[in-house]
């Protein structure tokens, strides 16, 4: 049986990183609100690729499994040049939300008042291929952030819009510190904060 390896990622992983939470994200409810329904899988892929390659490598903290099926991406406290790349982006981002990209401003700003004033390790995505679920998969590519955020005394902080993750997260150790029903039909979305240790 191959032994699975957590590792931080390279700009070698980004096809393969992209292709996984494409395939995960797809039909995660708020990604289902913001983003176009036609041609789905590929605007999302798109969307993860851009922001591992554009944001999340070169600002960020980015950890995936040996066989790219489990990718975790964090932005840590000590990141810098986020303003600057998510600059870049916007207009790339807005055409592939595309008929949705009013909507997600609109989810964008009913979720911020759920993210702590203080300096969080924010987990921006995490996401698991299908075929690779139910292995503890989710949990492995999670800790390296986890224990990043502990070996700096740092909360860790995340929203889903998942209600069956918000057990998951809580035996991870983050507890729900607000909720919010987006707009325009949206789902809810739970924002969720780790202590420090």
């Amino acid at each position: 049986m191959t032994t699975t390896v957590i590792r931080p990622a390279t700009p070698a992983d980004v096809d393969g990183a992209a292709t996984t939470l494409g395939l995960a994200c797809a039909d995660y409810p708020f990604t289902r609100h913001t983003v176009d329904a036609r041609d789905h899988l590929d605007r999302v892929r798109s969307l993860q690729r851009l922001y591992l390659s554009e944001v999340g490598l070169p600002c960020g903290k980015v950890w995936v499994s040996n066989d790219l099926t489990a990718v975790a991406v964090w932005i840590a406290p000590s990141s810098t040049g986020l303003e600057e790349a998510f600059g870049a982006i916007a207009g790339r981002v807005v055409d592939l939300y595309g008929d949705r990209a009013e909507i997600a401003a609109r989810a964008d700003e009913a979720t911020a008042p759920l993210r702590p004033a203080e300096s969080v390790w924010h987990l921006a995505t995490v996401g698991v291929a299908p075929s690779a679920q139910g292995r503890g998969l989710g949990r492995a590519v999670l800790e390296p952030g986890l224990r990043a955020a502990e070996a700096e005394g740092m909360p860790a902080y995340l929203e889903t819009s998942s209600h069956s993750n918000v057990a998951f997260y809580e035996r991870l150790g983050f507890e729900v510190i607000g909720e919010v029903a987006l707009p325009d039909g949206g789902p809810t979305v739970w924002g969720m904060l780790r202590s420090k240790a």
